[in-house]
């Protein structure tokens, strides 16, 4: 009740403040997943200040709270009703109050460049899908990297498929990008120099709805230490709620090779510096497939969570390109012999365009008039 209190107080402003000319220049980010410049916000704010300087940009982050009132409520309430442009990476749940001027548009880019697990109007229930349908009926374009996926898209957002735009993620082009990549690898090994000629295992599972009040890392962090090869190391990335009650839990162990990168603020850059993947649910490997690199997926709860969690849109076995993994023992067994098939095909299946031209795409479509 309290939140839906600030975001009707949130709407109050913003229809008065439509009554001021809105700017054909302004462009409004909600970048309250990813504000990095490898998300898919900063990717097209950067395309916006080489290509259009004119715009003005304003952003709205994880940091604009309620905690601070006037920012909240009155300034990004005026320059959103003023705006003309407004792209997302998440859901802004305050729009399921507003009403935009016809010509403006609203463009969801989404944190993700694909999808396992189900997700929004699919699981969601309640006040919270309520909302989440009300906001995304404010939506003109949905974009999407292949046809696979958007009819997954479509039911989990409930927007039209005609709304749908398939031209491929912004995101995408970073990791297609070969020269960008080396560049933030370079970077990393500034970071991190004792990574240098190691061979990076990126373990980076996802959030799951039952661990919230309870989190797990259901990793026994002296077995995989014991079993990693002397030119091996394990970066563990988590969800950012899970990583704040289990920073405890990860201190000390760089001794073993272990190290904690949940706060590392660069997703691609772990992705490009990691020679091999470890995940389960996440949409992670849709941007990591892209290198063509060796993926594991550690589903220790798999029949739980396809019995009692959020399920897939897909057979879960058949669909990712790795290995399924149920248990510890396997998993490190398989680290220790290198042994993990790919699905070649993956990557032809999910992604139609791999020429790293999406952002180019993308602001044709919504720059054209």
């Amino acid at each position: 009740m309290i939140k839906q209190a600030g975001y009707l107080l949130f709407a109050l402003f913003f229809h008065l403040f439509r009554l001021c000319p809105r700017k054909k220049n302004k462009v409004f980010l909600v970048a309250t997943h990813d504000a990095g410049p490898d998300g898919n916000i900063g990717i097209v704010s950067r395309r916006l200040k080489e290509e259009k300087p004119e715009y003005e940009q304003v952003w709205f982050t994880r940091n604009n709270t309620i905690r601070r009132p006037v920012d909240f409520f009155v300034k990004k309430a005026y320059h959103l009703a003023t705006a003309s442009y407004v792209f997302l990476d998440n859901e802004f749940l305050p729009m399921a109050y507003l009403h935009f001027g016809k010509n403006v548009k609203v463009v969801q880019l989404w944190h993700g460049t694909g999808t396992i697990k189900r997700f929004g109007q699919d699981v969601n229930t309640g006040t919270l899908k309520k909302l989440e349908y009300n906001a995304n009926q404010r939506i003109t374009h949905l974009i999407v990297n292949s046809e696979a996926v958007k009819k997954e898209y479509a039911s989990a957002f409930a927007v039209d498929p005609s709304r749908i735009y398939v031209i491929g993620n912004p995101r995408t082009d970073r990791m297609l990008d070969k020269q960008y990549l080396t560049k933030k690898v370079e970077q990393f090994y500034q970071d991190y120099p004792e990574m240098k000629e190691k061979r990076c295992i990126l373990y980076a599972p996802t959030f799951r709805d039952t661990e919230v009040s309870n989190p797990k890392l259901h990793l026994d962090l002296q077995k995989t230490a014991d079993s990693l090869g002397k030119e091996d190391v394990l970066f563990i990335r988590l969800h950012p709620h899970i990583a704040t009650h289990l920073k405890e839990t990860l201190e000390g162990w760089k001794e073993k090779r272990i190290y904690n990168v949940s706060e590392y603020p660069e997703i691609a850059t772990l992705l490009a510096a990691a020679e091999v993947l470890i995940t389960d649910y996440s949409s992670i490997i849709f941007e990591y497939c892209l290198l063509e690199r060796p993926m594991l997926f550690y589903a220790y709860d798999l029949k739980e969570f396809e019995q009692t969690g959020r399920s897939f849109y897909r057979d879960y076995r058949s669909f990712v390109p790795g290995p399924v993994i149920e248990t510890e023992e396997e998993l490190l067994s398989c680290l220790k012999e290198q042994k993990y098939p790919q699905k070649e095909s993956f990557v032809r299946e999910n992604f139609p365009f791999l020429d790293g031209n999406a952002t180019s795409r993308l602001f044709a479509l919504i720059f054209s008039d």
